[in-house]
Parts: C-alpha cells; sequence; structure tokens
C-alpha cells in the first residue's frame, strides 16, 4: 500500500516531536536516539552498548513517557532465573487455585540491563519474547500488548561474570547501537541538570510530555511498512550483506536476516527524515548499526586493531551504489 502524502506528514511530525521530548530529558547523544527510534519504528528490538552512566535507563524512560507507554527494567544477574523475566504460576490456598503472576515483559519497552549477565537458559527465555511477541507460562501462551520493544544494555570493557549473548539472539536486535560519552559543553550541561536543585541522582523525566499515544506507535510502525523501497535498492542492501560473507578478515559474515534489517531500518530513517521512498543513503546511514553485531571477525584482524565497524566502513566504500 502506497504511503500517503497526509501519512507521511503525520509521521514526519510525530517523530520531529518525539525527538524534541526526548531532549528535555536526555542532553546530546542525537545519533543514539535517532537509532532507538528507527527501531522502535521499525518493530524491532536494539543492542545499546556503553559503559555505566551514560544515559541508556535515562533514554529508554524518556521514551516510554513521550507516548505514555508502560516501562519496566529487568537487572540481569548470574541467578536470574527465566520466571523473572516472563512470570510464573502461583497457588492461591485462599481459592484452592493456580494463578498467573505476569513477569516484567507485559510492558511496552523493557530495558533488559547488562543482558549479557544472565546464562543461557535465561536468555533463551527472552529470546522468545523477542522473536513470538508471546510469552509461554505453564504451556499457555500470553501475547504481548503493541508496541512492545526489548533495550538491551552491555558494558563493552567488564567481561569478568558475563556470558556470551548466542548468534541467534544477537541476530534478533535489529540494531547494536553505541553510546559514546558526550561532548564537553554537554557533559557540562548534564552535571548542571542533574546536580541542580534535587536530591541524589534520580533520574528526571519530568520535563518529557506524554504527546502521542502507543495507537499511534503501531501507527508509525504500519506507516514504515508502507515506504517504497526501489528494485534496485533491494539490490543494493543485498550486495552489501553478500560482501561481508566474503571479505577477507571476516570469519562469519551477516545473513539474509541482516539485508531484511537494512531495509526495515532503512524505511524508518526515509519516514523520519520525510520521504516516501528509500534511498541508497539511508541504506548507508543504518549499515553499521544493523550489521555490526552480525558479523564475526577472524583473531588476526582483531589482534591487527581492526573493528567491525572499521571493516564495514571498508566493505560500504567497496559496494557500488545505485546511481539511480
Amino acid at each position: 500500500m502506497k504511503l500517503q502524502q497526509q501519512q507521511l506528514e503525520q509521521a514526519h511530525t510525530i517523530t520531529r516531536d518525539l525527538r524534541a521530548q526526548i531532549g528535555n530529558a536526555v542532553v546530546g547523544q542525537d545519533s543514539t536516539v535517532d537509532q532507538t527510534l528507527a527501531v522502535l519504528i521499525a518493530a524491532g528490538h536494539v543492542l545499546i552498548e556503553g559503559v555505566p552512566g551514560l544515559g541508556k535507563t535515562l533514554l529508554v524512560r524518556a521514551l516510554a513517557r513521550t507516548f505514555g507507554g508502560e516501562f519496566a527494567r529487568i537487572q540481569f544477574t548470574p541467578d536470574l532465573m527465566p520466571a523473572d523475566v516472563t512470570g510464573h504460576t502461583l497457588y492461591d490456598q485462599n481459592s484452592g487455585q493456580f494463578t498467573t503472576r505476569r513477569g516484567p515483559v507485559f510492558t511496552n519497552l523493557l530495558l533488559a540491563d547488562e543482558i549479557n549477565r544472565a546464562p543461557a537458559k535465561t536468555q533463551a527465555a527472552l529470546l522468545e519474547v523477542m522473536q513470538e511477541g508471546q510469552v509461554t507460562i505453564e504451556g499457555k501462551s500470553h501475547q504481548l500488548e503493541q508496541p512492545f520493544m526489548v533495550l538491551a544494555t552491555q558494558n563493552p570493557i567488564e567481561q569478568e561474570g558475563t556470558y556470551a549473548l548466542p548468534e541467534a539472539q544477537l541476530d534478533r536486535f535489529l540494531m547494536k547501537v553505541r553510546i559514546d560519552y558526550p561532548e564537553p559543553d554537554e557533559e557540562i550541561e548534564m552535571v548542571t541538570r542533574v546536580t541542580g536543585n534535587q536530591v541524589g541522582e534520580t533520574l528526571n523525566v519530568s520535563q518529557v510530555s506524554s504527546i502521542v499515544s502507543p495507537e499511534d506507535i503501531v501507527m508509525l510502525q504500519s506507516a514504515a511498512t508502507s515506504v517504497h523501497v526501489d528494485d534496485t535498492v533491494f539490490d543494493y542492501a543485498v550486495r552489501i550483506v553478500r560482501a561481508t560473507r566474503n571479505w577477507s578478515g571476516v570469519a562469519a559474515g551477516a545473513g539474509p536476516r541482516g539485508g531484511i534489517a537494512l531495509v526495515r531500518a532503512a524505511r524508518s530513517a526515509a519516514l523520519m527524515g520525510g520521504r516516501t521512498f528509500v534511498t541508497p543513503d539511508d541504506i548507508k546511514m543504518v549499515a553499521l548499526p544493523a550489521l555490526r553485531h552480525r558479523i564475526t571477525l577472524t583473531p588476526e584482524l582483531e589482534i591487527e586493531g581492526h573493528s567491525t565497524d572499521s571493516v564495514l566502513e571498508r566493505v560500504l566504500s567497496d559496494v557500488k551504489a545505485p546511481r539511480s
């Protein structure tokens, strides 16, 4: 279905206003905010990598507040059990019946903090939620309310006591976003805000207003699916993904889901940019966060100081973009 001009203008206005409201709480980090919004509009999940204290939790709380959505946070630990994530059944002695206690996944935005600290069994439980949009408790399936998005965080430096995420779960994240230290002027503003007329270090989202509803976010997600993608752009996305599989120094390239992620994320970028069609530049803009967690470098390349981002940048420069 073709995206109508009225729908486009409405979607563009909403995304612009969402950015502005999040900016009332989150200082700087514009690319992180844009990429997170793109994942939400694409109805995907995002893995956010960064050291503690850069505002990951604040970003999620601010985003949830903009559309009046429910927010839940799980601190992943080595002793976290699947039932702590999804929920479980309890026997009620008063009624003599079993009742279901829903876990924190029954929300709109789920912050999975330090996801790589949980064992594989707990990660697998979250994988079902991400993949199926439902939770199975004692053999009974429970559908999640939409929109639903997992925002998982991990610390890139501290590896002690962590469990590497399985490739299948990594592949379920539409993007891997890297959040870095703010610029000097942004850091001054951040410190001024947090220490100004408030007790403690409470994350303050009081300046963020609820400007849309969860139904409006679902509408944005539907509008994104109608953004036109030309055959040449489809071909370009697939050529980029296929190039990673044969690239020197890449032990494992991106699978077909990498191309799907490129197109989905590029559609969101086009919608946020106020366009009814995807351009090759949209594909380039989302390529790093959409593919960096889908390729594995050889140990030799890592020893030489290369990163997945530097390899992907060389791939993008080598794969010719369509001219029209």
